[in-house]
């Protein structure tokens, strides 16, 4: 059975609630499984060699989303070992959509549609509202040995994530 902890986060000031552990800096990452919007499955191991930026959202159509990954995407330019992951559970389609229409070339988007597992593993499958079933937003930083080197579960979903500390922690 997967542990709830029980008003998390909020929702436009609603306590929501949240399947999974809360990770924390030092803790071994997960290892996942999603589809990229080629379809693909991709795998944390895939991406062996660098440090990770693992961003995970509701929906890149919301606004928050939408700021957040665009933010992502130019800072990621500027990053050479750093690989910028936005999870969600929109579909491949959507996300390649997306990334198309705002010109997001430099984050991969990954889609966690086909199962509860990588929400669960992250501790941010929003199990409770209007958003049951998408993932909250957090922030990972994963370093190339596959250690949480930041963590970061932003406690309003509609709030954005301090990108400052984001991108300290990727570059340090």
């Amino acid at each position: 059975m997967v542990m709830t902890r029980t008003g998390a986060i909020t929702l436009k000031g609603t306590p929501t609630d949240l399947a999974g552990p809360e990770l924390k800096v030092g803790d071994a990452a997960p290892e996942f499984t999603l589809q990229n919007n080629a379809l693909e499955e991709v795998s944390r191991s895939s991406f062996a060699e660098k440090t990770l930026i693992i961003a995970t959202v509701p929906s890149l159509d919301t606004p928050v989303c939408h700021a957040e990954t665009k933010k992502f995407n130019e800072q990621a330019e500027d990053m050479a070992d750093v690989e910028v992951l936005v999870v969600s559970t929109d579909l491949p389609f959507g996300q390649k959509r997306w990334c198309g229409s705002e010109g997001v070339e430099n984050v991969t988007t990954l889609s966690a549609h086909r199962s509860a597992k990588f929400g669960e593993d992250y501790g941010v499958l929003i199990s409770s509202g209007p958003f049951d079933c998408c993932l909250a937003r957090a922030v990972f930083v994963v370093n190339p040995d596959g250690k949480m080197t930041y963590v970061e579960y932003v406690k309003e979903v509609a709030e954005h994530p301090n990108y400052n500390a984001v991108l300290a922690a990727a570059k340090g």
